[in-house]
């Protein structure tokens, strides 16, 4: 992680974004290229995928809209796992990302090899992964999953009668556990930047503002999901934003995802949540430090020089796209598109109509 904070991009003048941003148009243009980002990396890099007629989404809706997308050349804006899947859905196009070397605790909390012997040890248990991992760990997995749609197909394993393995986020996997009844056997990561969100210091701010809504990603521990009055994903969560009557939502979940929630919810007060106590230096840090390996000239320099490909080894991605399609095809299968509210005994009656993750 120091590393990472280490290589963050220098921040460009006012006068350098313009000159960057309009140096990045040509080259989208010239390359046949479009942007896709995920909602956590900085704010100039979301604006310029919308304005390029690229997307900002989460990173299923990213490599889809990819996939489905006419360029010849996708440009990720995220971490490697979202390059990764991107290729997979994608293994014609060429995918290249500002910076490789952008990764994510959760991939890395969960390696491939020693994964695999885990799963070897437990075949009895039909094996769920998280979008959050490796094309490697995704080609071992019966299924992958959302935290949009992790809750309902794990449900409809449950019903079905299935043991599962879950990987890698455990607070996510004992959300799910927890609301479902499910027998899991958990992976034992987590996020680094939800995993420090802290409950008694949400419930103090909670104080300081009675009238706002906190809504929860549910990769953070149990003390805050316990807090939340929605839980979701990062489509959800901006959902809720905009749904609810609320005017100040209180947000546990990556700081970038304030950008896209003050341009859906205009006129709302969104909060960061907090990540640590009084004595620490920062009050909430919830960025991270992956993300924010994302910039403008990296970005411009990626798409000038074609380096920074992903690569997936198509025996691989073949193996890691079953588990993906298998989640389409489940959601597809259920019509109606819904949103859990994160309240099972209120989305019960939703799970035959599970939409789009």
């Amino acid at each position: 992680m120091g590393e990472a904070w280490a290589r963050l991009p220098e921040a460009p003048s006012p006068q350098e974004k313009g000159v960057l941003k309009e140096r990045i148009r040509a080259l989208l243009r010239r390359e046949e290229a479009v942007l896709v980002a995920h909602y956590y990396v900085d704010a100039e890099l979301q604006e310029l995928a919308d304005e390029t007629g690229g997307c900002v989404a989460d990173s299923l809706e990213m490599a889809r809209f990819g996939r489905d997308h006419a360029a010849k050349t996708l440009v990720v804006a995220g971490v490697r796992f979202m390059g990764e899947t991107a290729k997979i859905l994608s293994p014609d196009k060429r995918v290249l990302m500002p910076d490789l070397d952008a990764t994510c605790s959760l991939d890395l909390g969960c390696p491939a090899d020693e994964f695999s012997a885990f799963c070897d040890a437990h075949p009895d248990r039909t094996v769920v992964v998280y979008a959050n991992t490796s094309a490697a760990v995704k080609a071992r997995a019966d299924w992958m999953v959302t935290s949009s749609i992790g809750l309902e197909i794990v449900a409809d394993l449950h019903a079905r009668g299935e043991k599962i393995l879950w990987a890698p986020d455990r607070h996510l996997g004992g959300y799910i556990q927890k609301k479902t009844g499910a027998d899991m056997l958990l992976w034992q990561a987590s996020c680094l930047v939800h995993d420090e969100f802290k409950g008694i210091e949400l419930d103090l701010l909670r104080g300081e503002y009675p009238d706002a809504k906190i809504l929860v990603h549910p990769e953070s521990p149990e003390a805050v999901v316990a807090l939340a009055d929605v839980v979701g994903s990062t489509t959800q969560l901006i959902d809720a934003a905009v749904r609810m009557d609320a005017k100040r939502f209180i947000v546990a979940t990556d700081l970038g995802i304030l950008h896209k929630m003050r341009l859906a919810a205009p006129g709302k007060t969104f909060i960061e949540a907090p990540t640590a106590g009084n004595s620490a230096s920062c009050k909430s840090c919830a960025h991270c430090p992956w993300m924010a390996m994302n910039g403008l000239a990296n970005l411009a320099d990626v798409l000038e020089r074609g380096h920074n490909e992903i690569h997936v080894d198509p025996a691989v991605g073949v193996c890691a796209r079953v588990p993906i399609d298998r989640m389409l095809d489940f959601a597809a299968k259920h019509k109606k598109r819904v949103q859990a509210s994160g309240d099972l005994a209120k989305d019960a009656a939703l799970f035959s109509n599970v939409g789009a993750a």
